[in-house]
């Protein structure tokens, strides 16, 4: 068995043994100018970390690079990346003289919860506002790079699991939205002690 993930010139190539590997690394190079870098360290951003049977992925030098931009590189870290007294709100704030920032960090930010998944959440709630940002908006932008900036170390750790079960886990708020009382849900998967989604 073989997986590859193509993403324009990078290929990440795992299989079920060396021979298949080795084959399947011939037959690509007959075919393609290209370079076997070994075993998978970084791949589009994502550095990955071997111990063992485990691997840890981690965003680190990406998440540094966002503070490094938005100069809170050495700010005060939070405990939690949401205030959790208050929801945001459409009406909450003034709007932004320039939103641009505010929505390539709300780009940034999507792209890192693929190893952050606890700023999931917070991530989605300033995602809802990025048609109209306002200064209650970008606070809870700041907020969430305070977050990153306490916990920059975080990432997934993968490793063989007893079990190859999958279990879900959802909860929601029930009409918690203060604009239109919409229910905001969440869930996790995981696959034995790995999480997936």
């Amino acid at each position: 068995m073989a997986f590859i993930l193509l993403y324009v010139d990078d290929i990440l190539l795992i299989t079920s043994s060396n021979a298949l590997r080795d084959r399947f690394m011939s037959q690509l190079s007959q075919e393609f100018a290209m370079t076997d870098l070994g075993p998978l360290t970084y791949f589009l951003g994502i550095s990955v970390t071997r111990n063992k049977n485990t691997m840890f992925l981690s965003q680190e030098k990406y998440a540094k690079e966002i503070l490094e931009r938005t100069g809170l590189a050495d700010c005060n870290p939070a405990a939690t990346p949401v205030d959790t007294q208050q929801k945001l709100s459409v009406n909450t704030g003034t709007p932004l003289d320039n939103v641009t920032e505010y929505r390539s960090l709300a780009g940034a930010f999507q792209y890192l919860t693929f190893t952050r998944p606890d700023i999931s959440y917070a991530v989605q709630q300033i995602c809802l506002h990025m048609h109209c940002p306002t200064t209650s908006h970008m606070h809870a932008l700041k907020r969430i790079l305070r977050y990153i900036r306490g916990t920059i170390h975080y990432g997934l750790h993968l490793q063989p699991a007893q079990q190859s079960s999958l279990v879900a886990y959802t909860d929601a708020d029930w009409g918690g939205c203060p604009d239109m009382r919409r229910s905001t849900s969440g869930y996790c998967v995981y696959m034995g002690d790995n999480l997936l989604s």
